[in-house]
């Protein structure tokens, strides 16, 4: 087993991965850019390394400044968390020609998982269902427009290299289909450097169902159930579940059957994701696959007992996975939101500034996993995530109720953040019902409805303000729903 490991990573994940390192005994390294300083997952840490300017291009994606730093602290392995440089291949192949371990899959599989097209390939082979369409990039317009109609419209044009929307368009029409391809070619080349798009039929009305996969370098993989994405805006995830409130127990085997095959199909070892749409009647097609640790990782751990990050550790260690799949089962419900700075009432712009009041919830049934403090500034340079709440039960219902109960508790001052919106999701019958696609904030969501909460705030405003400039004092009696209120995530200010 190691005995020290660099994370290299930022904020929450690079605290949630050392504090299992730290469990097993392991010390760790954090490596930090100037915005970072005085960050806790530096603090944390056994040793830490200043690894450049804020910008993340000049500190968290310098191969040679992380590699460097590993090797100037006596780390043997680098666990890169998710996001920055956790599903490049090259970085991977670089630790590993420098004499350390990469914490995750190898390059190859990640090369292969890595393109929606080389994906698609690899798991057509073990029959695997796919959403009709092409499995190879468009390169005759006129050759495609004639496939998609044969397919059907509507039709989803979507960027083989990338993700969270970008390179991606919903073509209602034939007549449309030349100008949206053109486009999303050019936003593809332009975010990812990749400018290939294919084609597939786009399913109505989705839920996007992901299957956690886990595979060692003994040849053992299995599958630890499935995690509900749907709610989401602009294609990313905003709020996820485990298990889905829709899938009975022959479907739920059935894709945890095909994630396992596909993970084969790239002899995949580590944690990674397996992504797929489940339309109305329950049929189900694959995606992709992430190949890293997910943001939501906790709601399975939560309800299976097992850590992820300790098994990720073993697995690039040499180890065998400590369960198989006989060992695993589901055990009540977990819930998680992201909480972002973030303003839903304002299409969800970024709202950076500085915590002037941070006081995450606590009890029983809860989980923050976050990675600032009170008086630390939200950096313009990262993803605006401040927090993940989570909440477990032993039943959805409850699940739901405890999460409503913590976000009322979770205070937060200095920024706009998703809290209220994610309270809205809590509550809304759509959700509640487990009648929901991923178009749940485009038919349900506007400002207004968070608008109409804050009425009651103003009401609540404007009383404490004429009792202060009165020097009144004597207690305030405004007749307001105090639970409801969204006083507690301060969007007064």
């Amino acid at each position: 087993m190691f005995k020290k490991i660099l994370i290299a990573n930022r904020g929450e994940i690079a605290l949630r991965v050392m504090r299992s390192a730290k469990e097993m005994g392991i010390k760790t390294v954090a490596v930090y850019s100037d915005a970072d300083r005085k960050s806790p997952h530096v603090m944390f840490a056994d040793e830490a390394v200043h690894i450049g300017a804020s910008p993340s291009n000049q500190s968290y994606l310098v191969f040679d400044k992380i590699i460097d730093a590993a090797k100037q602290t006596g780390a043997e392995a680098i666990h890169p968390g998710y996001g920055f440089l956790s599903e490049n291949a090259n970085f991977s192949e670089h630790v590993s020609k420098s004499g350390l371990v990469f914490i995750g899959p190898t390059p190859e599989a990640m090369r292969i998982m890595g393109s929606k097209l080389g994906a698609k390939d690899a798991a057509k082979k073990f029959n695997v269902p796919m959403v009709p369409g092409t499995d190879y990039a468009i390169s005759d317009i006129q050759e495609a427009k004639q496939i998609a109609v044969g397919v059907g419209f509507p039709v989803l044009i979507k960027a083989s290299a990338g993700g969270g929307g970008k390179g991606m368009r919903i073509v209602e029409k034939a007549e449309m289909f030349e100008e949206s391809v053109a486009s999303a070619m050019r936003e593809a080349e332009s975010a990812f450097g990749d400018g290939s798009v294919f084609i597939e039929k786009y399913v109505a009305s989705p839920r996007h169902i992901e299957i956690q996969v886990m595979g060692d370098t003994h040849g053992n993989i299995v599958h630890l159930f499935e995690r509900e994405c749907s709610v989401q805006r602009r294609h990313q995830k905003v709020i996820e579940e485990a298990p889905s409130s829709v899938l009975d127990d022959k479907t739920r085997e059935a894709m945890g059957y095909c994630a396992v095959m596909v993970a084969k199909a790239c002899n995949y070892t580590s944690a990674g994701t397996v992504e797929f749409l489940l339309d109305e009647n329950n049929n189900f097609y694959f995606l992709e696959m992430n190949t890293r640790l997910q943001v939501e990782h906790p709601v399975t751990e939560m309800i299976t007992g097992i850590d992820l990050v300790k098994e990720q550790i073993r697995v690039a260690a040499g180890l065998p996975l400590s369960f198989s799949q006989k060992d695993l089962s589901i055990n009540g419900h977990a819930v998680e939101v992201r909480v972002y700075a973030e303003d839903p009432a304002n299409n969800f712009l970024p709202s950076v500034g500085t915590l002037s009041s941070y006081l995450p919830p606590r009890g029983v049934g809860v989980r923050v996993d976050d990675g600032y403090e009170q008086g630390m500034e939200i950096p313009l340079f990262y993803d605006p995530m401040i927090a993940k709440l989570i909440t477990y039960g032993d039943s959805r219902e409850q699940a739901i109720k405890r999460m409503i109960r913590a976000i009322d508790e979770y205070t937060i001052v200095g920024c706009e953040t998703t809290l209220p919106f994610c309270r809205f999701v809590m509550e809304h019958k759509a959700f509640t019902s487990g009648k929901f696609d991923t178009h749940f904030v485009k038919k349900y969501f506007t400002p207004a409805v968070l608008n109409s909460k804050d009425a009651g705030e103003e009401l609540i405003a404007a009383v404490i303000a004429s009792t202060l400039l009165n020097n009144k004092t004597e207690a305030i009696d405004v007749n307001v729903d105090a639970e409801k209120s969204l006083w507690r995530q301060n969007r007064l200010k």
